[in-house]
């Protein structure tokens, strides 16, 4: 009797007191609704206005090209400034509607947060984690970089795909500051990038598909395999690769797949230019994943001993 009396006193001594909070939820519903308000408005008008402009594009890049084989005449410098004007137009009439789907994902992610925090509740007392905090705004900065500045753009039509860097350290993040840190951090820096490129109507799929590749390299890496925990090099090597490869793999499927019908019917795009854009993708997205594999898995067994050595490792 006083065994039990006193194991229970330690559980209950040991336990964390939590509070359920509704802050969040509130906050995310809210954005939601006004997410989804201004997607709406923005589609119908000035996203419709860049398919106006996009048709005036595709019409003189098909005249750019006539008068360059010579089956058409035409001045070639008037064209082409006629192409960066339209493309800039374009440009600008496609940001309203991707930065509502981006609040609409977002707002979406702190719903979900908010639901866990109503249902689950949150330590109390519970301070905010600075080098985590730093450290993910780092990764950010460093998955931004490897795409805005170390990318090879494949058009098709009036849309593109790349080979890039950026997925180095989106799934590095997701190793080093576990699933929803990291996967925060590649969403976050990939989305800037496509928001500051010509990829701003891919952004909001990138903030989706980036947080899924965090999600799932620190699930298997940190939740299955506990890899912050102590483990043999041979054990560490392995766990690794394994959680690049899976995140890899999600994105590789998920992508191709998820680009159709995110081009095909949010942003209609013609079906044969969609079709185009998805074979280039699955390229694209297969030699990225390979890179990322191979250049995560690198980076994270030359850093983990070092970050230990100088107290900056995060257990998870």
């Amino acid at each position: 009797m006083e065994n039990n009396m006193e194991k229970r006193q330690k559980e209950t001594a040991g336990a964390v007191e939590r509070q359920k909070r509704y802050g969040l939820l509130i906050a995310g519903v809210i954005l939601l609704a006004a997410g989804i308000a201004f997607s709406v408005y923005a589609y119908n008008t000035s996203y419709q206005n860049s398919l106006a402009l996009g048709s005036q594009l595709s019409e003189a890049k098909a005249q750019l090209a006539a008068v360059k084989e010579g089956s058409q005449t035409g001045d070639q410098n008037a064209l082409n400034t006629l192409i960066g004007q339209l493309s800039g137009e374009k440009l600008q009439q496609e940001r309203p509607y991707s930065y509502g789907l981006i609040s609409v994902f977002f707002a979406l992610l702190l719903t979900i947060k908010g639901i866990y925090n109503a249902a689950a509740g949150k330590p109390i007392g519970q301070k905010a984690d600075i080098s985590r905090i730093a450290q993910a705004g780092l990764l950010a900065a460093l998955c931004y970089i490897g795409f805005a500045f170390f990318k090879i753009d494949i058009p098709a039509g009036t849309e593109k795909a790349s080979f890039h860097f950026g997925n180095v350290f989106c799934v590095l993040a997701a190793l080093l500051l576990g699933g929803y840190w990291g996967g925060l951090a590649g969403a976050i820096g990939m989305t800037i990038g496509d928001l500051t490129t010509t990829y701003v109507t891919s952004a909001p799929k990138t903030f989706l598909l980036k947080l899924c590749i965090g999600l799932i390299v620190g699930l298997v890496a940190h939740k299955i395999f506990r890899l912050t925990e102590s483990h043999s090099a041979k054990y560490v090597t392995g766990v690794t690769i394994a959680a690049c490869v899976c995140g890899m793999a999600f994105n590789v499927v998920a992508d191709p797949i998820v680009g159709y019908f995110y081009k095909t019917y949010l942003f209609g795009v013609p079906q044969d230019i969609t079709k185009v854009l998805v074979k280039i993708s699955a390229l694209t997205t297969g030699v990225n994943a390979v890179v990322a594999v191979i250049s995560a898995s690198v980076l994270y067994l030359a850093l983990r001993p070092a970050l230990r050595r100088s107290g900056l490792f995060v257990e998870l």
